[in-house]
């Protein structure tokens, strides 16, 4: 198969002939947490509109992705050593294979995080997956290895939990890591010049560009894609600085600063404007800023900050004209996204990691207890439905084919018919 824009159209036209909309990547195929799926279930628990559930090995973080009747989930077996791909079949959750890709040696991560916390990307014909020690390995839909990628090692004070994003035959990942030298604070607390942004060829598993940051500190983030005007820029978020990138080149297009390190939510996208949040040691606030500048732009292309209702873990969720915020403390905010000015402000209760999603007009939210609050996704708080699966839940939703899928510390649900 050819790279390139081929690979792109064939992507394309292979959502468009299937039978429901596929889930290809973290927070789905715009990687804005958005479906058009129809006729999604509203309620459900651990036993009542569960289509099927199905145990899961070892110890993993990243969220299901879903291309026809494929469902894929990474994990980490052996106490992290084991990094394995897992597919199951979407209609029955049978585990059709479950390959180790490679081993690797467990290193330092924090409690929350594990060895296999990046969400795997899939383009119909091979699934990509990154493991902690920044690894990368493609296998095909038989559960055939076909290439492994060990050059580019990956250490962080965190550990590693950022998420690949496939666009157009390229395979994207942020690496804003630390140093593991004697002075862990470099990169983590002080800004350091190692951070970048790596793109490889899907096809092949080598190296096509590194983006370089410049200073910046830790992060976990998600890129994006902006296309406007028939240009194309990756968005990216790391410690300290927002960014934009050529995507042929991986040249940086433009940085602004967002003081701020650990930054876990990922980058969101809306009429223009780049929505930004999280952080420790800064100006803890939700900010958006305009697109389409070059060079150092500072602050200079900041147009609103609003301090309250920051989330440092769960991303944010743009649905045109609202702009919506989950905290890690389980309060939920609407705001205009146009402006920042507070719509409404309420509280779920609940301590929350995983990042909303939207749907028929409905925005999903699960705790990492288990409880999804299901929102009118509009200007008035309205909760429809509240819905318990008593287990810890870390990862996000994956909506696909009029179902929603939910990974739990021990198991993968299906919801819905």
């Amino acid at each position: 198969m050819k790279t390139g824009a081929p690979c792109c159209v064939l992507l394309l036209l292979i959502v468009t002939v299937s039978r429901g909309e596929n889930w290809a990547q973290f927070r789905g195929l715009t990687g804005q947490g958005h479906s058009s799926e129809t006729g999604l279930p509203l309620r459900w628990s651990g036993t009542d509109n569960v289509a099927w559930k199905t145990e899961l090995p070892g110890e993993s973080w990243s969220s299901p992705i879903v291309w026809d009747d494929h469902v894929f989930v990474t994990t980490a077996t052996d106490q992290g050593a084991s990094c394995r791909v897992l597919a199951l079949d979407r209609t029955s959750g049978a585990i059709l294979w479950n390959r180790e890709v490679f081993r690797q040696q467990p290193g330092h991560k924090e409690g929350r995080n594990t060895y296999a916390s990046s969400t795997p990307a899939t383009d119909g014909q091979r699934v990509y997956a990154c493991f902690g020690d920044g690894s990368f390995a493609a296998v095909d839909f038989a559960g055939d290895v076909v290439w492994i990628n060990r050059d580019y090692p990956f250490y962080s004070q965190h550990g590693l939990a950022s998420s690949l994003l496939l666009y157009r035959g390229l395979l994207i990942m942020a690496r804003d890591g630390s140093s593991d030298g004697a002075d862990k604070t470099l990169g983590w607390q002080r800004p350091w010049d190692q951070a970048h942004i790596l793109a490889l060829d899907a096809q092949t598993g080598q190296e096509r560009w590194k983006a370089r940051r410049g200073l910046s500190r830790i992060s976990h983030g998600m890129p994006n894609v902006w296309e406007h005007d028939g240009t194309v820029q990756l968005v990216s978020e790391a410690g300290d600085v927002v960014q934009g990138f050529d995507l042929e080149r991986g040249a940086r297009l433009w940085s602004s600063q967002v003081i701020g390190e650990g930054k876990v939510p990922s980058t969101v996208l809306g009429d223009g404007l780049v929505f930004t949040a999280g952080g420790w040691g800064g100006s803890e606030s939700i900010k958006a800023f305009r697109l389409g500048g070059r060079g150092d732009l500072g602050t200079t292309n900041l147009v609103w900050e609003q301090p309250k209702g920051m989330p440092k873990i769960p991303s944010l969720l743009h649905v045109k004209p609202h702009l919506f915020a989950v905290t890690d403390g389980g309060i939920a905010t609407c705001l205009r996204a146009a402006t920042g000015d507070i719509v409404w402000q309420k509280r779920l209760g609940g301590n929350f990691s995983a990042s909303p999603v939207a749907a028929e007009g409905r925005m999903y939210v699960i705790s990492d207890e288990g409880e999804t609050t299901v929102l009118e996704a509009g200007p008035e708080f309205k909760v429809l439905a509240t819905n318990p699966l008593d287990e810890k839940v870390q990862a996000s939703f994956a909506i696909a084919h009029g179902q929603i899928f939910v990974r739990t510390e021990r198991h993968l649900y299906a919801l819905g018919e």
